[in-house]
């Protein structure tokens, strides 16, 4: 026996010895989560797209710190109800507003309309104005004082009303509407999840299981998030991951579980060494699909951006946690019901005219036997289809999150509209310059002037005064002054077009290489400058990123498989399974099709973050079908020696799982994607998009097709790679035989295929062709698909041919 089934065998005698003890060690374990995890939303961030170490991140905390004035967080819109911001009595109550918001603790760099007179605080049409501060402190500190001040400054004011905006109430309401949304989204998905997976079992007491599982997993990792929150940032949108996954995971892993558990008992097996075997062959399988989704979202953990970084805690944690209930408290769950899994069968009111049975796969055999007779075809025409919804990637522009995320009537986007609208400029788009080390007036306005000359520059802004192409238009006054403190400077320069489009970022770039030659230190920062380091950062580590999810994947696939050409197959097939998603993400989110359908605002570009997030976790649900699949063609290979009954019997053991277990968690997807927030409805839809595309394209289509072209090659590896298998292996069977191991049992064995093809129901053809082969018939064959000789019953089995321990 191998060492990878003595632990299995361990593992088996653990969790079954007592599973009452097991069970209730579970509930104490949850209970004492959900303490842990109460509150954990309150304490996350909605921020985390910078890079920590970029040089736009270290300007933009300097100044904060040294001008607080000259990077607000906080706007108050004060609209004259139809009168003029000059109005004696509006002016006397903005004078009020901006000292009442003075008097705030936590509040600095209060500037109004009425205290400056400038220009860029009145809109064009006279009718409102603006009052500008800084909230001190880290997000969570914002958050409690926009909470505490907001509720007394908003709403009518005498002949004034207020509403609030800016960056500080941009992310308040995206969190609060994540977090409503995510509750929507739980609420909606759960009861047609449970009505999905009766119409899967028919059994409701089955049904149940499966979301028990996924609910343990969630709160497990809620609580793992609130610890981690103590030591680091956390994104409150990691949340929707822990949802989606935790519940399409656990339902996943527990179909799978269930499914081969039942099977088993169908084969005449007693409940204890029913859940032996199922833990020594789909068990093995879930902890393996886990291991390997869990490295695809470990990537992200290589990107500084602490967004990335809490997608992969969340998805980690909730991926591990589900695979560890699956394996523990669902064996439990199932020796202890035995027979009564299959008990509350609803089905049976809609089979009244012919027995109930399971269903036999021969849908997904057919399917599979005519991909095969026509694999180039399928080949070739599927890979050209995606590869043709995929093309629309090509023109994919990034950008960064601003209020458009929210809804047209979320508060703090109304008064973002109104700047854009109403206001001169372009709010929060000049390139900020930190200039450091104590800059003379006379270096200060040369390179003012020398900035001012580059030519998408606008105009620029500085101590000394304001330029345009190279000549001082405006002389210092009390507002430049206000632009020094202590040996350092601020200068803005001000693009002619957009925030952040290519030009802007250009701009950046030619800013800093002026500074190269500056007689001062300077830094560049503003929404353009940190759009550049992240691309940048991200284009650094992305390689490595990569990297980990090819090599492990390469790994991983080889251990369970034992070949060197299946694994490269499954990192192709797998990325050609995204094509559809990035391609989504373009012409729909980026282009704006379909935006009032689906009810969002179209920037133009996507979260730069965003495709990176997407691409690992859609990795590695393709990954998690693609184990289910090559799984059970590798067991039916080592029993059989049949290559292409191999992949037949595969498809029709798995295909309705996958399929099924994909509509799930495409409905969750699907839920989280009906979110108001639209990078959250890019991540739900188009992560739901990827896995029906991998579930009913790539895995019923492409890797049939492509495996059949392969052929027995399929499964080639150089002797040494064999053997490390042989050792280390990780098999859906009870041990992955060697081609030669089989060769020396084929007169042992001819007798039994012999004896299988002449069983009722049987192929004839199959078993001759398995006798020849010296591969082993009997009891484990598939008669409905034509991969072999066996009785209807233990056809549903699935069993590998050496039967369940007891029968």
């Amino acid at each position: 026996m191998s060492a990878v089934n003595r632990r299995a065998r361990g593992w088996t005698r653990i969790v079954t010895a007592r599973p009452r003890l097991s069970l209730l060690l579970a509930l104490v374990v949850t209970a004492l989560a959900v303490f842990a995890g109460s509150g954990v939303a309150d304490r996350m961030g909605s921020g985390g797209f910078e890079a920590p170490d970029a040089e736009s991140t270290f300007a933009t905390e300097e100044l904060d710190r040294r001008f607080p004035a000259s990077g607000p967080n906080l706007l108050l819109l004060v609209d004259g109800g139809g009168a003029s911001v000059d109005d004696p009595a509006v002016v006397a109550e903005g004078r009020e507003l901006a000292e009442r918001l003075e008097g705030e603790r936590s509040v600095t760099g209060v500037t109004s309309y009425w205290t400056t007179r400038s220009p860029a605080l009145r809109a064009e049409d006279g009718r409102q104005a603006l009052i500008t501060a800084r909230i001190e402190g880290d997000e969570k500190a914002v958050n409690d004082t926009l909470e505490r001040i907001a509720p007394a400054l908003r709403g009518e004011h005498g002949p004034v009303e207020v509403s609030i905006g800016g960056r500080a109430a941009v992310q308040h309401e995206l969190q609060t509407t994540v977090q409503e949304d995510l509750l929507r989204a739980e609420l909606i998905a759960l009861p047609i999840t449970l009505v999905l997976l009766i119409i899967v079992f028919g059994s409701a007491v089955a049904a149940l299981l499966p979301l028990l599982i996924g609910v343990v997993a969630i709160l497990g990792t809620n609580a793992v998030l609130r610890g981690l929150t103590e030591f680091t940032d956390v994104s409150v949108f990691a949340q929707n991951l822990t949802t989606a996954l935790g519940l399409g995971l656990a339902i996943d892993y527990a179909l799978f579980i269930v499914r081969r558990f039942r099977e088993e008992l169908a084969g005449g097996a007693e409940p204890l060494p029913a859940m032996g075997t199922t833990l020594r062959t789909a068990g093995r399988t879930v902890l393996f699909s886990g291991l390997t989704v869990a490295v695809s979202l470990a990537a992200m953990l290589v990107f500084p951006q602490y967004f990335l970084r809490s997608f992969a805690y969340a998805g980690i944690a909730v991926v591990l946690l589900a695979a560890l209930a699956a394996l523990s408290v669902l064996p439990a769950a199932l020796v202890l019901l035995g027979p009564r899994v299959n008990a509350l069968d609803l089905r049976r009111l809609l089979r009244r005219d012919r027995p109930a049975g399971p269903d036999t796969g021969e849908g997904w055999a057919r399917t599979g036997r005519l991909v095969m007779r026509r694999a180039p075809f399928f080949a070739i025409g599927t890979t050209a289809v995606l590869l043709l919804l995929g093309a629309p990637f090509a023109g994919a522009t990034f950008g960064t999150v601003d209020d458009r995320q929210l809804p047209v009537t979320a508060e703090s986007r109304v008064v973002q509209d109104q700047l854009r609208e109403g206001f001169p400029g372009s709010p929060g788009g000049a390139v900020e310059v930190l200039a450091e080390g104590g800059p003379s007036a006379r270096e200060l306005d040369g390179y003012s002037a020398r900035i001012s000359r580059l030519p998408d520059v606008l105009r620029v802004d500085g101590p000394t005064g304001q330029y345009v192409s190279g000549e001082r238009v405006r002389e210092p006054g009390p507002a430049e002054a206000a632009r020094t403190a202590g040996d350092a400077a601020q200068i803005s320069v001000l693009p002619r077009g957009e925030a952040v489009d290519a030009a802007s970022q250009e701009l950046v770039r030619e800013v800093r290489a002026e500074n190269a030659e500056a007689p001062f230190d300077a830094s560049v920062t503003g929404t353009a400058a940190v759009l550049v380091d992240t691309k940048d950062a991200i284009a650094d580590r992305l390689p490595w990123a990569l990297a980990v999810i090819v090599l492990t994947t390469l790994l991983l696939v080889f251990l369970l498989t034992g070949s060197v050409l299946i694994p490269l197959q499954a990192v192709v097939l797998n990325a050609l399974s995204l094509t559809a998603m990035f391609g989504a993400l373009v012409w729909v989110f980026q282009d704006g099709h379909l935006s009032g359908l689906l009810g969002f605002t179209a920037t133009g570009d996507m979260e730069t973050t965003l495709p990176v997030l997407m691409f690992c976790v859609a990795f590695g649900l393709s990954m998690d079908y693609g184990v289910f699949l090559l799984s059970r063609i590798k067991e039916e290979y080592d029993r059989s020696g049949d290559h292409q009954g191999a992949v037949v019997f595969g498809l029709s053991r798995t295909g309705g799982l996958i399929t099924a277990a994909a509509l799930i968690l495409a409905v969750v997807m699907i839920a989280i994607g009906a979110s108001r927030v639209t990078n959250t409805k890019m991540l739900g839809l188009g992560l739901a998009l990827a896995v029906l595309m991998d579930a009913m394209v790539v895995r019923t289509l492409l890797v049939p097709a492509v495996m059949r072209l392969t052929g027995k090659a399929t499964w080639w590896a150089p002797r040494p790679l064999r053997r490390l298998h042989a050792r280390f292996g990780l098999s859906e069977g009870e041990g992955a035989a060697l081609p030669e191991q089989r060769n020396g049992e084929a007169a042992e064995r001819a007798d039994e295929a012999a004896d299988g093809a002449a069983r009722p129901g049987g192929n004839g053809q199959a078993g001759r062709e398995k006798k020849a082969g010296g591969a082993e018939g009997g009891d484990g064959g598939v008669g409905e698909d034509g991969a072999g000789g066996a009785e209807p019953e233990r056809a549903d089995s699935g069993l590998s041919g050496r039967g369940p321990a007891v029968r």
